[in-house]
């Protein structure tokens, strides 16, 4: 996908400010490639929180796991489709704080994950998911930042992820609770997940 005179402007402004901050570089770097660790931390967490809850509660946090491996897989044939270059073949005095990939630039893998997961926490665990929103808007930025991507490959990543999560919830939350509910009454499984009593 072609970038706009809009985007390659918004890269050069990060571009000129990733050289200005050398001492951000660490840190950046470290969430842009490290930072599915968190994300991956704040999906068990919302699973773990809802093991005791009732079976839409536990389904809906189930699928902000599944959920994102949906929109990744989603992601794979788009980026294949649109063929964008990354920043750093096309321009080729780009700062670049990471290793090359051969992977296409257009969306971003790392935030349709994180629009994936911070929609479907918001879901599943509002508050929990409102950290996950700031997560995923750093996540983006970082991406730019050490020159993995353009500023449109964030946000469309941010949009697809959060589309596919939200759309698949809602077009799949019945069957899904009803699975939890089958799910939660098989041995072993039912130990784990056993909703508390109420009445």
């Amino acid at each position: 996908m072609p970038t706009s005179s809009l985007d390659e402007r918004l890269f050069a402004a990060v571009q000129s400010f990733a050289r200005s901050t050398p001492w951000l570089h660490g840190p950046a770097v470290l969430f842009a490639t490290y930072g599915v660790v968190l994300f991956a931390g704040l999906a068990f967490w919302a699973l773990l929180r809802a093991r005791r809850a009732g079976d839409r509660d536990l389904a809906a946090a189930g699928w902000v796991a599944l959920g994102t491996l949906v929109a990744v897989t989603v992601n794979q044939p788009v980026a294949a489709l649109f063929g964008e270059a990354r920043p750093y073949a096309t321009h080729p005095g780009a700062l670049l704080l990471v290793q090359r990939t051969t992977d296409v630039s257009f969306p971003s893998d790392h935030a349709t994950m994180a629009g994936a997961i911070a929609v479907g926490l918001l879901v599943a665990a509002p508050r929990l998911g409102r950290w996950a929103v700031v997560a995923a808007v750093a996540m983006a930025f970082t991406r730019v930042y050490v020159g993995a991507h353009y500023p449109q490959d964030v946000l469309a990543g941010l949009l697809l992820g959060g589309l596919v999560a939200e759309a698949g919830w809602l077009l799949l939350r019945r069957p899904l609770t009803a699975l939890t509910g089958w799910l939660r009454r098989r041995p072993v499984v039912r130990e784990v997940f056993r909703p508390v009593a109420t009445g």
